[in-house]
C-alpha cells in the first residue's frame, strides 16, 4: 500500500507512518484527518478504495 501512494503521488506523499492498534481498528487518516474507519463501516477497504478516498481529499 505504501508503495501504491509514493508511486502515484510522488509530489505529495512523503511519509507513510504504521500505527498499531488493538481491538481490529483500521484507519486511514491524512494529516490528522480521518478519511477511513472499518470501526465505522464495519469492513476493510481495498487499496483501490483507499487511493480513490485519498485522491478525493487532496482534490478538496
Amino acid at each position: 500500500m505504501e508503495d501504491a501512494f509514493k508511486k502515484q503521488y510522488p509530489d505529495i506523499v512523503s511519509d507513510i507512518e504504521l500505527i498499531e492498534s488493538a481491538g481490529g481498528a483500521f484507519e486511514i487518516r491524512v494529516d490528522g484527518e480521518l478519511i477511513y474507519s472499518k470501526l465505522e463501516t464495519g469492513r476493510h477497504a481495498a487499496p483501490p478504495e483507499i487511493l480513490g478516498l485519498f485522491k478525493a481529499y487532496i482534490e478538496e
